[in-house]
């Protein structure tokens, strides 16, 4: 059985060119419904018809290469970014002609050799609108070239000056977002306000803790207003996340069910089968909880526990997920189980002795009227069994079970977030045959199955397409990050002193056994002899 869910209703008019008539969205055959497009009134007037300049801070660097530049590539083969109207500047401390990094980006463009030959020319005139410029990141020089290079590109574009759009991707290390943001706004804004703007977008790490993150955002927030700051975390672009609202509040059978009265247990999941491949001195500074659980799986956990917004406004929902995150109770010893695989301390890289967590559960309480009792258990790791990002929601037992089925497991709505994006029921039914007997079984919507004409766009196209239109419903604001740092900080800076220690597991594994115990301890029930297989096509 097939499951359908409309499009997430936060997405402008344009994503239609993602679906087609093949993909009903109701037994009726209607076509798929879009929520009203973003209040363009929100945008001063004209502004989405003025030239556009990207600009790509660290241009050389492996996220610009791997991520940034090919999500704008797709942007283009879109139709998003049109080559009338926008631009894209590199910028880094590398000596390297426009030539040179275009031929670095190149590759990341077309990776497959067998591309078709309208890909191939297509990444050919996208690189032709990339110019690199060279500079330091503290210094005025390199910025005022830079500025002088769009200002150039502005006004072959006839643009009026002030109403054109600058979009500054910080992909850096924080450690020099200060200088970047001070030369950005000292050498690079807009130099009036007709209807333009400047946006800046800034990675993760946000800090390493509460004091570190306040005195970032502290820094930025001086030079910027909180509607210029983008803050991307690359989980609230993907599909199945951005589902999530609409499965939640679009479905009536979900609004009565969504509570501790119903609910056992949430389980928030990322595991990775490889361990940090010759990167281990870049995690051995953050670990698995700065670099997965506080950023990542935290955002996924207020998308599935906030109350209902009073409008899909960006404001309005986070709002909600702040007030999520302030009735998150201190984190508990017991309730914590830290790992590290076997190996790790091998990477030279990696200091002698590191304590640093490679694989983590924690349990998250929030005390609140919905969810009082239930634990939200955040499980992430390197090194384990398989690849993959989940959220599991398990309901309790059905009183009075007259079918004595419940020794198989309970009901439990599965998100698959990576890979073969799925969502799923499991489920009791009857066994076939002539006995009355019961089995597991589920409803299954496999996205690769049910749109198999529709090319699911990349979490950091989406995010990027959302700055330049204004809507940062996706992005972290300062007082949620804020509380989120107020959550974990404690425990990290104990784990930093020595005095939470890892315990070590087996590469290849499920990770420590005694998060498996935790799971039990907090109410978990594993179902038994079941196992979800992704239906081929």
């Amino acid at each position: 059985m097939l499951l359908s869910f409309s499009a997430p209703p936060t997405e402008d008019l344009s994503y239609c060119t993602f679906l087609d008539s093949s993909h009903k969205m109701s037994d009726s055959g209607g076509e798929p419904i879009v929520a009203d497009p973003v209040d363009k009134d929100s945008e001063p007037a004209g502004s989405e018809a003025a030239c556009l300049s990207i600009v790509v801070l660290g241009a050389s660097g492996d996220l610009a290469k791997k991520k940034t530049f090919p999500a704008l590539f797709k942007l283009y083969r879109q139709g998003f970014l049109q080559s009338h109207e926008v631009y894209i500047f590199g910028y880094a401390r590398t000596k390297i002609s426009d030539d040179d990094l275009r031929d670095r980006i190149r590759g990341y463009l077309t990776p497959n050799k067998n591309a078709a030959e309208g890909h191939t020319e297509d990444a050919t005139k996208f690189l032709q609108l990339i110019k690199y410029v060279c500079g330091a990141y503290d210094t005025e020089e390199g910025f005022q070239c830079l500025d002088k290079e769009i200002s150039e590109y502005e006004i072959s574009k006839k643009s009026i000056e002030g109403s054109s759009r600058r979009l500054f991707y910080l992909a850096l290390p924080p450690s020099v977002y200060p200088p970047v943001c001070k030369m950005i706004r000292t050498c690079c804004m807009n130099k009036s306000d007709l209807g333009g703007w400047t946006r800046i977008v800034v990675e993760k790490p946000f800090g390493k803790d509460l004091e570190s993150a306040e005195r970032l955002s502290n820094q930025i927030g001086e030079l910027f207003e909180e509607p210029q700051i983008y803050r991307i975390d690359h989980y609230l672009g993907k599909e199945l996340v951005q589902n999530l609202l609409v499965l939640r509040f679009a479905n009536r059978f979900f609004l009565p069910s969504w509570n501790h009265d119903n609910i056992s247990s949430v389980q928030i999941v990322f595991r990775e089968d490889i361990g940090t491949e010759g990167r281990g001195g870049y995690f051995d500074e953050y670990g698995i909880i700065r670099d997965i659980i506080q950023n990542h799986l935290l955002q996924v956990l207020c998308l599935v526990a906030m109350e209902k917004p009073v409008s899909l406004k960006p404001e309005h929902i986070r709002d909600e997920k702040v007030k999520v995150l302030q009735s998150v109770a201190p984190i508990k010893d017991e309730e914590v189980v830290l790992g590290q695989y076997d190996g790790y301390l091998d990477d030279p890289t990696v200091p002698d002795g590191s304590n640093t967590p490679t694989f983590a559960t924690i349990v998250l309480r929030i005390h609140n009227e919905r969810w009082e009792g239930v634990p939200f258990v955040l499980k992430a790791g390197k090194a384990l069994a398989s690849r993959k990002a989940e959220i599991r929601i398990q309901f309790k037992e059905v009183p009075g079970d007259i079918f004595k089925s419940q020794k198989q497991g309970r009901n439990e709505l599965v998100i698959r977030l990576q890979p073969s994006e799925a969502m799923y029921m499991k489920l009791t039914v009857k066994q076939p045959g002539l006995k009355m007997a019961t089995i597991q079984s589920e409803l299954d919507l496999s996205y690769g199955q049910r749109y198999q004409d529709v090319t699911i766009p990349e979490a950091y196209e989406r995010l990027i397409l959302d700055t330049i239109r204004g809507d940062q419903q996706h992005f972290v604001r300062r007082d949620e990050l804020k509380v989120a740092w107020e959550i974990f900080t404690p425990l990290l800076h104990r784990i930093d002193k020595g005095e939470f220690k890892s315990v070590p597991y087996k590469p290849g594994s499920r990770g420590p056994d005694k998060a498996d115990e935790l799971l039990k301890e907090v109410g978990y029930v594993p179902t038994q002899g079941y196992i979800w297989i992704p239906p081929t096509l």
